[in-house]
């Protein structure tokens, strides 16, 4: 049993952190590279979609504290994992601090929830910006010659059901997995590129609800009553309860900033760098979803922001329709860069299980000219395509949130295990108040997970269910700690006889 929990020594990371070659991923990223790839995933479907279904359906213009609840539980996650990332300067990300921590178990279990929050997401940022594309299309008079979502049905177990293929789904996880296959530079030079467009884009949303409020304060006023609607007698349905259930559907919306430690292998300075990178973006994101939150349900009742693009209906609700246009590029660029990131930290994460042994060799290989893992890149691509393609976005929103905070609730533990541990280690960055803020992040992310549906919980137990067949029947007896202390036990059997 204590094998299970055999953890990876920090000489031996830090020694895989160090690595150059043809072999070695290319370290190319500076502070802002990385601000902005934390910027572009962060930054997405949560601010254009989710923000106007989240104060519908949960906690009406109370949605800003549901996204203040939601963020302070990030911030307490991002200092945390900026301790970890510049300690521990690897692809891996929280699956590594696990290892490191806790042990290959919960290594194993908190890299396969990562594979689901990157792959899952990207393909549910998909089906957003698949829709967005429609709309500004539809808003020009251009008709497809084909449906871009044809349907079909097919029979299983005698029972006939219906699905359909989203070609721009499909589409832009295939353009964006080919970006991530031919470098990370290219590929953080198109994030810069999308992360400017969009936050230019809020910044003009912000600038036009400002000024409508200020003339018309009344109406802001009366939409934003009650600031708190009372609850329906169900759990989750407005009240304090609809804050919390909102605050674990917008944490969606924050999914990203963990991406930039995936980074980290590829950071030039990631001592220094990566909690700018961290931190900065986090900050950044935060401060702009609460004030649009704000401001979109002040321009509009909160029962009629239960539409596919809650801010576009919010500017042609102040007359503003020249904006429509301007909000589908930026949510456009948006979701885009989401996709990027979170394509790109899910090869990360899965580059380091292989070079653990912990899962297929494949997984780990280099391209000779680009640097990067391109076949999982394109393996992975493949599956959020598949995924994108045949699923809505309602299935795959609050599976994503379970598997992200449980990456950040085994963070923050991870910290303050590492403390005790080992007091000593140099680290460059120190995050402040242990132990009081790793517990305020375990807190609000198991508070946040508590909070989301039953079908989540099950789709995600499933989907671990999976992830352990797999470790006890090929990841155990691959992985090289194991090896390793098999090894060691021999050779004091030698001694000994």
């Amino acid at each position: 049993m204590a094998k299970l929990f055999a953890t990876k020594a920090l000489s031996t990371i830090m020694a895989e952190a160090e690595e150059t070659g043809a072999h070695s991923l290319r370290r190319t990223l500076g502070p802002v590279n990385l601000t902005t790839i934390g910027i572009g995933g962060i930054i997405g479907a949560g601010i254009f979609v989710l923000t106007g279904t989240a104060a519908a359906q949960f906690a009406g213009p109370a949605i800003v504290i549901s996204f203040i609840i939601a963020g302070i539980g990030c911030v307490f996650a991002g200092l945390c994992y900026a301790e970890f990332a510049a300690m521990i300067p690897i692809a891996g990300s929280a699956y590594t601090y696990g290892y490191a921590t806790m042990g290959e178990l919960v290594a194993w279990i908190i890299g396969w929830a990562l594979v689901l929050e990157y792959a899952f997401g990207a393909a549910t940022v998909a089906v957003g910006w698949s829709g967005y594309v429609s709309s500004l299309l539809a808003h020009f008079g251009i008709k497809m010659p084909f449906n871009p979502t044809p349907g079909f049905t097919f029979h299983l177990f005698g029972h006939m059901l219906g699905a359909h293929v989203d070609i721009f789904a499909l589409a832009a996880i295939i353009v964006i997995t080919t970006v991530l296959v031919i470098g990370v530079q290219e590929s953080a030079n198109f994030n810069s590129g999308a992360v400017m467009i969009k936050v230019s884009v809020v910044l003009v949303f912000i600038g036009i609800a400002l000024m409508f409020a200020f003339g018309h304060w009344s109406q802001m006023m009366t939409n934003w009553h009650p600031f708190i609607p009372k609850n329906t007698g169900h759990f989750g349905h407005f009240g304090w309860s609809g804050i919390m259930r909102g605050a674990g559907v917008v944490f969606f919306a924050y999914i990203g900033f963990d991406a930039v430690s995936t980074a980290a292998q590829e950071a030039r300075n990631p001592q220094k760098d990566m909690p700018i990178g961290i931190l900065g973006s986090l900050v950044i994101c935060t401060i702009l979803y609460i004030i649009v939150a704000g401001l979109l349900t002040g321009l509009k009742s909160y029962t009629t922001l239960n539409v596919p693009a809650p801010v576009a209906d919010g500017a042609a609700a102040i007359g503003m329709t020249w904006a429509i246009v301007l909000i589908d590029l930026g949510a456009i660029a948006g979701l885009a860069s989401v996709m990027l990131v979170m394509l790109l930290g899910q090869s990360r994460v899965l580059y380091t299980m292989s070079h653990d042994g912990l899962i297929w060799k494949w997984a780990g290989k280099i391209h000779p000219r680009f640097r990067t893992p391109y076949i999982t890149s394109i393996v992975m691509g493949a599956f959020a395509a598949f995924l994108a393609a045949f699923f809505s976005i309602s299935f795959l929103g609050e599976l994503v949130s379970l598997g992200t905070l449980l990456a950040f609730t085994i963070v923050c533990l991870g910290v303050w295990i590492m403390r005790v541990k080992q007091p000593d280690v140099h680290r460059p960055f120190r995050t402040p108040l242990v132990p009081l803020v790793p517990i305020g992040g375990m807190v609000v992310s198991i508070s946040l997970m508590v909070s989301l549906d039953a079908p989540a919980w099950i789709g995600f137990g499933s989907w671990l269910i999976a992830g352990l067949i797999i470790y006890f029947t090929y990841s155990r007896s691959h992985s090289t700690v194991q090896r390793g202390l098999a090894a060691e036990a021999a050779a004091k059997a030698g001694e000994s006889a």
